[in-house]
């Protein structure tokens, strides 16, 4: 059994990739795929504004690049039109969307921090996306309530949701009204660092157990809402798709 210092050891040696979230045990196995599926399929404007991203003091907040890819496939698959994301950050996962919907399609984009969203700016700019684009400033839960007020439900063909792990459940009570029949609903970071199956008395950063319990109890609540479909994703550090069936 390792000792605490060997665990210590292993996690300060594990990939240090901007963005690694992986679950992957294996640092050689995640490194395979971003060499071998990832990099050589990324868009030039995803791949600048992820070196952008690296210089940031809070680059773990990312999405990976495995992720951005998985997201512009699944907008693809899915035809999405009009999409919603909650959480922008510098916008790699915002551009990996952009990139994916058509020229007409539209996305409403929220975040607290505009400087964050500015700093990926000039690259969506020149990517020839930022007319998709409604960016605003400030907490979406006000957006939200303000969007079903207006009747805008099944609005959205996708939403993807990378924000406030403790409003997780706020934010799904409404986008479950603003999504379509048959839309997606993307939450980020479920699987949480692993954390949702660690023991009680397991080390863990301060801000992973504060959010752990909020994390669990969003995971709980859609394995047992009837009004969707879902599938949990080891990708990044854990996604789940919620399809809107009633």
């Amino acid at each position: 059994m390792a000792t605490n210092a060997e665990e210590t050891q292993n996690q300060a040696g594990r990939h240090q990739e901007v963005g690694h979230k992986s679950l992957l045990q294996s640092d050689a196995l995640y490194q395979y795929i971003l060499e071998t599926s990832v990099y050589p399929r990324e868009p030039e404007p995803m791949k600048e504004l992820r070196d952008i991203t690296a210089k940031h003091p809070w680059n773990i907040m990312t999405t990976s690049a495995d992720e951005g890819q998985f997201l512009n496939m699944l907008l693809k698959l899915i035809n999405a039109k009009n999409t919603m994301e909650i959480g922008v950050y510098t916008g790699y996962s915002l551009l990996a969307t952009a990139l994916a919907i058509p020229d007409d399609g539209k996305i409403l984009a929220m975040d607290i921090n505009r400087e964050n969203y500015e700093l990926g700016l000039p690259v969506i700019q020149k990517a020839g996306v930022a007319h998709k684009i409604d960016f605003k400033e400030g907490p979406a839960l006000p957006v939200l309530d303000q969007l079903i007020q207006d009747g805008k439900h099944g609005r959205f063909d996708f939403i993807f949701v990378d924000a406030d792990k403790d409003n997780y459940l706020n934010y799904h009570k409404r986008l479950i009204e603003l999504v379509k029949v048959g839309g997606l609903i993307g939450y980020d970071n479920t699987l949480w660092n692993g954390s949702v199956v660690a023991p009680p008395d397991a080390l863990l950063r301060k801000y992973v157990r504060y959010y752990r319990d909020f994390v669990l109890e969003l995971n709980k609540a859609l394995a047992a809402d009837p009004r969707i479909e879902i599938c949990m994703l080891p990708v990044g550090d854990g996604i789940t798709l919620c399809r809107r069936i009633s």
